[in-house]
């Protein structure tokens, strides 16, 4: 009997997600809720008392507020720096709204109309999520030894109070022109956040400026991964070429179809679609040691190799195109008990940095930088640093090598 009255209850929240979503909450009916769902409106009636309470479970069930906390200690136990972390939970955030902006808008304009014990509920559930966050940004703060100017309630409260305005804003507006897209208001909503929330223990009373952490991998590390990926298999050694010499990430990569080349004996460019589409060229010298040419390397040999028609780029071991998740995986098992200097396993987002500080040693500017990553100048300030910081230390080493 349990299951039943889980199984109508369910039926009856996802028929008004999707009426709500396609026509809003004003316009949709119980009865046209029941309906859908293919139970008496007077079921309805006895699960949830009435439509705002049905509004609020599918509020409290949606992808906003659901596993929540579950989804945020993975996360936490995932990203290597602050700047990452808040970057992947705003985000996440943002896409679940965006998957219901009918809802959203909807909220905005009936929220006075809702009964107090709806409208506290709904607010116990606000109150709820804040508090995942807050643990979530106490979690990576303290592990990267960030002293907080704020309670961690209170930072979470004015992070979700941003990224819930700027939802409201997109959804109940259009040409505000507040920011150029969304990317340009995440990045400095990030920026901004880690400016006035953290800094370090010894620099409690000095200004400074937040940036991601770049933790470039070695030459040396990088040449054994490389070495291993081929030692492994064809594909293995084709992913990681592809992730040290085009740096590109596990997803960009998990998208990538055969279509995506562009290849002729001066140049190999591979076309990324995930975000505002670009070209990125694949390069044939990785931390100093060439890998092949422009027409002969580890990826034309691994597609040359293939003898089936899917037009993914990298298949997995059952033959489908391989996930996101594999390609972490494979990584994990490549990288098994290699150390970085910081004595940790190195982690996949490391290629991407990797090849970042890289390109920028052998002398790309942060413009030209900006459009073959799709990132933003303010983001790869960090990654400049880190290059001036590199090629600081080679003039060093050039001139102990000279005779006194």
């Amino acid at each position: 009997m349990s299951g039943e009255i889980i199984s109508t209850r369910q039926r009856l929240i996802n028929a008004a997600m999707e009426l709500f979503a396609a026509q809003g909450i004003t316009e949709t009916t119980t009865k046209a809720v029941a309906e859908l769902a293919k139970v008496n409106e007077v079921t309805l009636f006895r699960q949830f008392g009435n439509k705002h309470g049905l509004v609020l479970a599918v509020i409290s069930e949606s992808p906003v507020f659901k596993e929540l906390g579950q989804s945020l200690t993975t996360q936490a136990s995932q990203t290597n720096s602050v700047y990452q972390a808040l970057k992947d939970y705003c985000e996440n955030r943002l896409t679940a709204l965006e998957q219901v902006p009918e809802l959203v808008r909807s909220l905005v304009g009936e929220a006075g109309k809702y009964p107090v014990e709806n409208r506290q509920a709904l607010g116990k559930s606000l109150t709820q999520a804040n508090e995942y966050v807050a643990e979530y940004l106490a979690t990576v703060m303290e592990r990267d030894q960030l002293h907080i100017q704020l309670s961690p309630q209170k930072l979470a409260s004015l992070l979700n109070s941003m990224l819930l305005g700027y939802a409201v804003i997109e959804f109940t507006s259009e040409f505000h022109e507040l920011w150029h897209d969304r990317d340009e208001f995440l990045e400095t909503l990030v920026a901004l956040f880690l400016k006035v929330a953290t800094q370090s223990s010894n620099q409690v009373n000095s200004e400074f400026i937040p940036t991601e952490n770049v933790v470039d991998l070695p030459a040396n590390l990088v040449h054994l991964v490389l070495q291993r990926a081929k030692k492994s298999e064809l594909r293995d050694y084709a992913l990681m070429y592809v992730l040290f010499g085009a740096g590109l990430s596990a997803e960009e990569i998990a998208h990538l179809e055969r279509s995506h080349q562009i290849q002729n004996s001066n140049q190999y460019l591979l076309q990324i679609t995930q975000g505002a589409t670009r070209q990125v060229p694949v390069n044939q010298w990785i931390m100093g040691k060439r890998y092949g040419s422009y027409t002969r390397n580890p990826l034309t040999q691994w597609l040359k190799s293939r003898k089936d028609d899917h037009s993914a780029f990298f298949l997995n071991d059952d033959g489908m195109p391989i996930s996101e998740v594999e390609i972490q995986h494979r990584w994990q098992i490549l990288t098994e008990e290699l150390l970085t200097p910081e004595g940790q396993q190195p982690v996949i987002e490391q290629a991407q940095q990797t090849w970042c500080v890289e390109m920028l040693m052998k002398g790309m500017n942060l413009e030209d930088m900006s459009i073959i990553t799709g990132w933003t100048r303010t983001k790869l300030q960090a990654y400049a640093r880190r290059a001036k910081e590199k090629s600081a230390l080679e003039q060093a080493i050039r001139l102990d090598h000279k005779p006194q």
